[in-house]
């Protein structure tokens, strides 16, 4: 899936529809994870190295926000809410924020934040609900759980943790219920939570961008994975009133989407592609779906990212180039889905 030579294998499909949050999707994740941001092409730097051997994405890099390019990802969004709304289903539009904002103390030297990019996630936010779509302060949520003593972050890995995706699936859950009072289905269906166990290994940074060397001193940390409940299998006969879409974070290896439907007592379907192929055709996929057409759901959670947000569908060089769409064919596909 990753252009040039930093290609990734791909151990199992990555076009991934689970509806019920099914027991062999949790136990088929692979060891190693898919990221869950694009690469630019031929990349200098893969991994910045931290303080503590903090990692972070390498790609992506800036001084400032690029706003105009923001605002035409606001504006995308905001004619998807509105579509999907003269269909009677609900858009929520959680954006989570970048590592780097939670662990600036831990950047050096010309990685460090400038004020500017401090803001980006405030900006984004503030434009969203300007546009009426619904969502959020995920950094303010997230905020609360790191002052808590938890991370929010692995320290060598660029996804979050169990306490993070948690939180954002319970405040996800809040906005939901506010916004669709009755969901459909019956209270009981919603998926119980497994037993938490503890994996000890290195995050995907050090697992794939470190020579030997400096994965050694940065060495594993470990990981809290929700085991998948033997009443995962009965759930996947029952209709989801929610789907959530979006990259890597909401795969069910970081357990966001099972603590949505243990909240909402009510199942929860789930689509989603490593980060490289890029949050637009995701969402799109499902949009032109059989499941879609058969069965919309009240409420789609579509799971956003603030590093790669200001990126088109048309993004050549930063997206995969199989999941590339032009302007215009993003325009006449929304439109043919949600007509």
């Amino acid at each position: 899936m990753w252009g040039g030579p930093y290609a990734l294998p791909e151990p199992m499909k990555t076009d991934r529809f689970f509806h019920g949050l099914r027991r062999r999707t949790l136990l088929g994740l692979p060891a190693t994870l898919w990221l869950a941001t694009p690469a630019l092409a031929q990349p200098d730097i893969l991994a910045v190295i931290g303080k503590e051997h903090y990692l972070f994405p390498g790609w992506g890099t800036t001084d400032a926000p690029d706003w105009p390019a923001i605002d035409a990802s606001v504006a995308r969004v905001a004619e998807v809410r509105r579509r999907l709304a003269a269909r009677g289903i609900v858009l929520v539009a959680p954006v989570l924020p970048s590592k780097k904002l939670f662990y600036a103390d831990k950047l050096v030297g010309d990685d460090r934040l400038t004020p500017e990019m401090l803001g980006r996630y405030a900006g984004i936010r503030d434009r969203l609900a300007a546009a009426q779509v619904p969502g959020f302060d995920v950094e303010a949520l997230l905020r609360t759980v790191q002052a808590r003593g938890e991370a929010v972050y692995y320290r060598t890995d660029q996804h979050w943790t169990q306490a993070a995706a948690d939180a954002v699936a319970e405040a996800t859950a809040a906005l939901i219920r506010q916004l669709v009072p009755q969901l459909a289905g019956n209270p009981g269906t919603g998926m119980a939570l497994g037993t938490v166990a503890k994996e000890r290994r290195y995050g995907d940074l050090a697992e794939r961008f470190l020579t030997p060397e400096q994965r050694r001193a940065a060495g594993r940390e470990v990981f809290t994975v929700r085991r998948a409940t033997q009443q995962a299998g009965l759930l996947d006969s029952a209709r989801a009133p929610v789907h959530v879409t979006g990259n890597s974070m909401v795969q069910p290896y970081f357990g966001f989407p099972q603590k949505l439907s243990n909240v909402l007592d009510r199942p929860v379907s789930v689509n989603w592609k490593p980060g490289d192929v890029g949050f637009w055709v995701v969402l799109m996929e499902y949009l032109e779906s059989a499941a879609f057409r058969a069965e919309p759901p009240q409420a789609i959670v579509w799971q956003l990212f603030e590093p790669n947000f200001h990126l088109g569908p048309d993004a050549k060089g930063l997206w995969d180039s199989a999941s590339l769409i032009s302007e215009q064919d993003w325009s006449r596909r929304l439109a043919a889905a949600l007509p």
